[in-house]
């Protein structure tokens, strides 16, 4: 995919998910528009655990879940956004960047990203009726980086959630990406492995930013 064309970074704070999702749906209409440019927006949310519609049910977590649930309009099963994760929404309008997978790209951003951080991490290949193995792991195929994106009319919305010091116990409420045997990772986890300490939230961002080609608005 030829993705030399740059994207606008937009960084907020902690915005509870259903606030995002509803703002998600003007950034959408302002790119359909050509009201704005291709926008990577990187945040955060309280504890939840969102899901899409063809996720099963004995995949979600119990009725007495403390974690509020919310069904999507995104691919992917279900994950846990939390403190300590770093959320990325991409809206580009792929007419205008061309043919290409961007699924892929995002995979390949993420691990230049992780790469210039001190993290190896790789992409995984699906085979033919497995279960989805999008996202970025570990060598030994943990999961670190979730990813869920939907395409409409030519323009991406939603997209990734990377683990940089999340509570890895509450993947363990549900059956997190419909990978039950998938153990979840977070950059703390792999610099504690390093003899290291973790990367910043801030630190990340600007590495995420930079291998994706987004810059802040002068």
């Amino acid at each position: 995919m030829p993705y030399e064309q740059r994207m606008d970074r937009v960084d907020l704070g902690e915005v509870p998910y259903t606030e995002a999702v509803e703002a998600m749906r003007g950034w959408v209409e302002e790119r359909r528009a050509g009201l704005a440019r291709d926008r990577l927006f990187l945040l955060t949310h309280p504890p939840v655990i969102t899901y899409g519609s063809r996720t099963p049910a004995d995949e979600l977590p119990r009725a007495d879940s403390p974690i509020p649930l919310v069904e999507v309009d995104r691919g992917g099963q279900a994950t846990y956004h939390g403190p300590g994760q770093l959320v990325g929404y991409l809206v580009l309008n792929l007419r205008e960047r061309g043919p290409g997978d961007v699924v892929r790209w995002l995979e390949n951003g993420l691990i230049r990203a992780l790469d210039s951080l001190g993290f190896g991490t790789v992409r995984r290949d699906t085979p033919p009726g497995a279960q989805s193995l999008v996202g970025v792991w570990t060598p030994r195929h943990e999961k670190l980086v979730s990813i869920g994106m939907r395409i409409r009319g030519g323009v991406t919305s939603h997209g990734f959630a990377l683990n940089i010091a999340s509570d890895l116990d509450e993947f363990t409420r549900f059956t997190a990406c419909g990978l039950p045997e998938v153990a979840m990772t977070s950059l703390a986890e792999m610099a504690a492995e390093q003899g290291r300490a973790a990367p910043g939230e801030d630190e990340v961002r600007d590495a995420v930013a930079r291998a994706l080609g987004a810059a802040s608005q002068r």
